[in-house]
């Protein structure tokens, strides 16, 4: 009897790994070749991390007047080169770099499609280097009703938002801005009871700043270190303004002080923000995320004030832990914004929470830097397109 090409994908799919979570590398894998992860041009394998994939710039931008859902009745291209809302339709080449100004709200098609599964939805986030850049990134679908999320069962076309809030940027097509993660059933983060048993697993002994001091309360406390180490220790990093664009394929390429103004550790333990500035600093303590785990940096509470960390909040599994745990921890680079009014910070002050998520299986790909991961093992780490220190 001939299979028909329903029953093949019916059939591949039922190959993913039973257990419900966050799908690993090889279901990722496995949808690509089922033909539920398709594209305009072909998938590379490099494009596949521990629990995303890497999604594309497509070959066009639209830049509009102002950020918008598509809502029910409209696809989103349809809305995007609307009259009352297109500034301008730009070309995109895989050859040649076209700027996109900072503070400017572009929607650009995506290369990837999807048809899901029933059962598996997906979320998506900026990549790191994106976040560092203060690169605002928002996944889209068409007649979607939320950003960075896709239905379970969707069908249909990806697009990005884009608006870099600090520096001008040079893209191609082709280019990697954003990540998509998928899940079976529903994404709850683990409980703090459960957290705490594994307290040992996932958290560095490391004198004072050691496990039993980082306290849980709706996952792992994160808070920001304004001491450093030596004499001379920088604290953070602030985005200049009006600095040139960058090439955002370029690595290793751009002076720092042009881009950037270094702050050493404050005298009295303490740092001001100043409103709308956008600030690099780092964890008090060490990440690790076990390869059986992924892990998302939640934004400081609203109710708490008006602030926000982390654009690029998530963590592959192995981030600051490895294959077997033989890495004793990555401090998390936080991206810090303030809105409105400064912000006083202080040395040890909370800024955000970290989430433990379940994988449905272990990777068969760590995070890590045999994957060319950019941030394992970094310290107050700025974006790969800079030089580092000598």
């Amino acid at each position: 009897m001939e299979t028909t090409k329903a029953q093949e994908l019916f059939q591949d799919v039922s190959e993913l790994s039973g257990s419900k979570g966050i799908l690993p590398s090889q279901d990722i894998r496995q949808l690509i070749r089922a033909g539920r992860i398709s594209a305009i041009q072909e998938i590379s394998m490099d494009q596949v991390q521990p629990a995303s994939i890497d999604l594309r710039l497509g070959r066009e931008a639209f830049r509009v007047r102002a950020s918008f859902l598509p809502g029910r009745s409209s696809t989103l291209v349809s809305k995007a080169a609307a009259d009352d809302l297109l500034v301008a339709k730009v070309e995109l080449s895989e050859h040649t770099h076209t700027l996109l100004e900072a503070g400017k709200v572009y929607v650009i098609p995506l290369m990837e499609s999807l048809a899901l599964p029933s059962d598996v939805l997906g979320i998506a986030n900026p990549k790191s280097t994106t976040g560092r850049l203060d690169i605002f990134t928002r996944l889209l679908t068409d007649c979607g009703e939320e950003f960075e999320r896709v239905p379970k069962g969707y069908s249909g076309k990806l697009y990005v938002e884009i608006v870099s809030r600090t520096f001008p940027i040079r893209v191609r097509a082709g280019m990697k801005l954003n990540q998509l993660r998928f899940v079976r059933g529903s994404q709850a983060p683990a409980g703090d009871g459960a957290l705490r048993e594994a307290r040992d697993d996932l958290l560095v002994q490391d004198g004072d700043n050691g496990s039993s001091q980082v306290p849980v309360n709706r996952g792992w406390l994160i808070t920001v270190d304004l001491q450093g180490s030596g004499e001379a220790a920088i604290v953070a990093y602030k985005a200049r303004k009006y600095a040139p664009p960058i090439e955002l394929d370029r690595v290793g390429y751009y002076d720092v002080a042009e881009f950037w103004e270094a702050i050493p550790r404050p005298k009295f333990g303490r740092l001001i923000l100043d409103p709308d500035g956008f600030y690099l600093l780092a964890s008090k303590r060490p990440v690790r995320v076990p390869s059986d785990r992924a892990a998302e940096m939640m934004p400081y509470d609203p109710a708490m004030g008006e602030f926000r960390v982390h654009y690029a909040g998530f963590f592959d599994p192995g981030f600051g832990y490895g294959t077997q745990g033989e890495i004793q921890g990555t401090r998390a680079v936080l991206e810090v914004r303030a809105h409105e009014i400064p912000v006083l910070l202080e040395d040890d002050q909370l800024v955000g929470r970290l989430n433990y998520y379940k994988m449905a299986g272990v990777p068969d790909k760590i995070y890590g830097l045999t994957i060319g991961s950019s941030y394992q093992q970094q310290g107050l780490a700025l974006s790969k397109q800079f030089k580092k220190p000598a």
